[in-house]
């Protein structure tokens, strides 16, 4: 039987089987797991499913960088709220610090400070009391001054058991006297602090109430 070869078939056939082989090539390529385009094919949706889980966690990371970034405002106003809070009741006693606040208001105001008596720490419910006993004179609306400067102070303090009376005779009195001076007496001011590691304290019957400037 005689072969024929294959380029004795028409040109058209020749053509159809280059296509079918083509085709062939090419449906491999794109299915068959050995071949490369099927193995880069797999390669990139590989990378294509990595981008979508990468692009969702940026995302959710994303929304976790915007509560960070509040909850660091957040922190700054209560670290402020905080720092202020320490300024009016702090947490030691700090009576150098007191004490100069008290003298200076005094001073301020054309008040003698005569003495100041330290009385025992009273223990609260959330802080402590300190309470000092003092001595003063001076003319009337030079204490009724000093009284408000105390008020305004960035410490909270407490004035009561207010004592006062005329001028005595100056030779009787027990300090010198300037000439303004007309009243003089003694009262009671309380300051407080937060510090529960504080010495031992006096506990006071009832009165749970925070301190309250006056």
């Amino acid at each position: 039987m005689a072969t024929i070869s294959f380029r004795e078939y028409p040109w058209f056939i020749q053509a159809l089987i280059f296509v079918a082989l083509a085709l062939l090539i090419i449906v491999a390529g794109e299915y068959v797991p050995i071949f490369p385009v099927a193995a880069m094919r797999s390669t990139l949706q590989d990378h294509h499913q990595r981008d979508a889980d990468l692009n969702r966690q940026v995302a959710e990371l994303q929304v976790y960088e915007r509560r960070y970034s509040e909850f660091k405002l957040e922190m700054a106003a209560l670290e402020k709220q905080l720092e202020t809070l320490r300024t009016i009741v702090p947490e030691e006693k700090e009576l150098d610090d007191f004490m100069r606040l008290v003298e200076g208001a005094a001073a301020a105001s054309g008040v003698q400070i005569r003495r100041i008596t330290a009385e025992a720490v009273v223990a609260r419910d959330y802080h402590y009391e300190l309470p000092f006993t003092i001595e003063v004179d001076g003319p009337y609306f030079s204490i009724d001054d000093f009284f408000a400067r105390l008020s305004r102070l960035s410490r909270i303090i407490n004035v009561g058991d207010l004592t006062f009376n005329g001028l005595a005779d100056p030779k009787t009195a027990k300090y010198p006297v300037r000439p303004s001076t007309t009243v003089t007496g003694s009262c009671r001011i309380v300051t407080f602090f937060s510090n529960s590691t504080a010495p031992a304290a006096t506990p006071a019957p009832g009165a749970k109430n925070p301190p309250v400037r006056r």
